[in-house]
């Protein structure tokens, strides 16, 4: 089909859930370049929304999943997988954590990171349910994480949805202490809200979030489901913090753009889970395992951590300088490779003067320029999009 056919099968056939999307028909894409059907080639600051960390067709990546396809693709977690073993390793040898579970999404890890938290009180024998996030949050679209999601938007279509959770303001820690009753299970939080903004936590938020939940004896859960697996120059932004949770979430670059999700947890809260509390069919399938695993692998052993930090500083500071240079910048906040750039004016309005040169950007919000491209771009992309912004700023004067 041509491009036109392929947008009108769409709107024929696909639930409208997305409205217009970008009339852009991708095809292939090859290192951090997208290609559609009619060859026109896209530098990529998108990632997928944070998910293809190695850009597309990596040698390694895609030469592993070739041979995990012809081997062995599911079979269900009634049977045990050397692929997932290495994978369970790697993740807890490399974080906090003890214990991990596969889901297929961020929503259902974020899902599962709840039913952990209320299990554990449960074994304990005490009646703590309620769950504390913040506002502007967004923790996914089940009914339950819409629940935790801190934006109302997103749950009005659903009414009533599910209740025990509360919606405090972001890095405000006092708000926090004042939604903690003798009910409170755990405060669940992302280190930096990607949907709402590109908001990064404080230290002292961070850091007292730790403390008093301590102090409280309740649980404290990070949202990584967009800044893990590198995205802020560490491959956890809780080491950015120096805090460490009870429970994590991880997905989007978990798999580099095959579907997987992942919860982890200390060894005294994972033990919560017995045998048919908790369960999925596709989760941590050998497919789904291999794709991590060796993602997962290439991030460690080839120094992308490291050109996070170099080329992440490096754009903040290209980015920094546009913001003195046009007053209508408001602000610049972000980590690593997850920046975000507050306007005056729409950001969707730059998004497709940015695209019609030929690069993809985000929006987070109305007024957000947000830029989440692969772990693996370099210095030479940056000047790229930056060159763009520039031209497309400049008529704004």
């Amino acid at each position: 089909m041509n491009k036109q056919e392929i947008i009108q099968a769409d709107q024929d056939y696909f639930m409208n859930v997305f409205g217009p999307r970008f009339p852009i028909v991708l095809e292939k894409g090859e290192g951090v370049y997208l290609y559609d059907n009619e060859g026109k080639k896209y530098l990529d600051f998108t990632a997928g929304i944070a998910v293809n960390a190695l850009g597309y067709n990596y040698p390694e990546f895609s030469e592993a999943l070739k041979k995990q396809v012809t081997n062995l693709i599911h079979a269900s977690n009634l049977y045990y997988y050397d692929v997932q073993a290495k994978l369970s390793r790697l993740l807890i040898e490399n974080s906090y954590a003890d214990k991990v579970f596969y889901s297929n999404s961020g929503a259902e890890a974020n899902e599962g990171a709840i039913k952990l938290a209320k299990k554990y009180f449960k074994e304990k024998g005490e009646e703590k349910y309620e769950i504390i996030t913040a506002l502007n949050s967004f923790h996914g679209r089940t009914l339950v994480t819409l629940a935790a999601t801190g934006q109302s938007k997103y749950q009005k279509p659903y009414a009533p949805i599910p209740t025990g959770f509360k919606h405090v303001p972001y890095n405000d820690l006092e708000a926090i202490r004042d939604a903690i009753t003798d009910n409170t299970a755990a405060v669940m939080v992302e280190p930096i809200q990607g949907e709402g903004g590109v908001n990064p936590a404080t230290q002292e938020y961070m850091q007292g979030l730790r403390e008093l939940c301590n102090q409280e004896g309740i649980l404290l859960i990070f949202d990584e489901i967009q800044t893990g697996i590198g995205r802020t120059g560490s491959l956890f932004a809780y080491e950015e913090y120096g805090v460490e949770p009870d429970i994590l979430t991880l997905a989007k670059a978990l798999g580099n753009g095959v579907p997987i999700g992942a919860f982890l947890a200390k060894d005294e809260v994972a033990q919560a889970f017995k045998p048919g509390d908790h369960g999925s069919t596709f989760g941590g399938n050998p497919l789904a395992c291999q794709a991590a695993y060796t993602t997962l692998n290439i991030i460690l052993n080839n120094k992308i951590l490291d050109n996070v930090k170099d080329v992440g500083s490096y754009f903040y500071n290209r980015l920094s300088d546009l913001k003195e240079k046009y007053d209508f910048i408001k602000d610049l906040r972000g980590m690593g490779l997850i920046l975000g750039l507050e306007l005056e004016i729409e950001a969707k309005d730059i998004v497709n003067k940015v695209i019609d040169n030929g690069i993809l950007v985000l929006t987070a919000g109305k007024n957000v320029l947000r830029f989440l491209p692969p772990l693996v771009i370099t210095i030479e992309d940056v000047d790229k999009v930056i060159g763009v912004l520039e031209e497309i700023f400049s008529e704004k004067i």
